[in-house]
């Protein structure tokens, strides 16, 4: 499998899990937020899960994510078509849009596994 086939299967996943947990909403952020750590290097994946996010957030309500989320659609595409992603930014609204923050243990092997594939 190659490496963007392997990491879009990690994001579907999560974005599975998401639904799966709608109903609790700290179960459902944390695999949205996971997805949006995977998909940063792919445009149309990093956009994908900030629909997702602008979803969830209309579906609880929560003006403040909603508005986050419709800013964070414009600029996803271009931000890792260009390469200016940071890294591990959860995608939250209630995270600045271009902080960097550390990444998961397990996405980070991920993401190095597909590295090492890649080579």
């Amino acid at each position: 499998m190659n490496r963007k086939a392997l990491i879009l299967q990690h994001i579907s996943a999560e974005l599975t899990a998401a639904r799966t947990h709608r109903g609790e909403p700290r179960s459902a952020w944390q695999a949205l937020q996971r997805a949006h750590v995977l998909s940063q290097g792919f445009a149309g994946a990093h956009v994908r899960v900030h629909w997702a996010m602008l979803r969830y957030g209309i579906a609880t309500r929560d003006l403040r994510e909603v508005g986050g989320q419709l800013i964070r659609i414009l600029a996803a595409g271009p931000a890792s078509l260009i390469g200016r992603v940071p890294l591990g930014n959860t995608g939250r609204a209630r995270v600045r849009i271009n902080q960097p923050m550390p990444i998961p243990e397990d996405l980070a092997l991920i993401l190095r596994a597909d590295e090492a594939h890649d080579e």
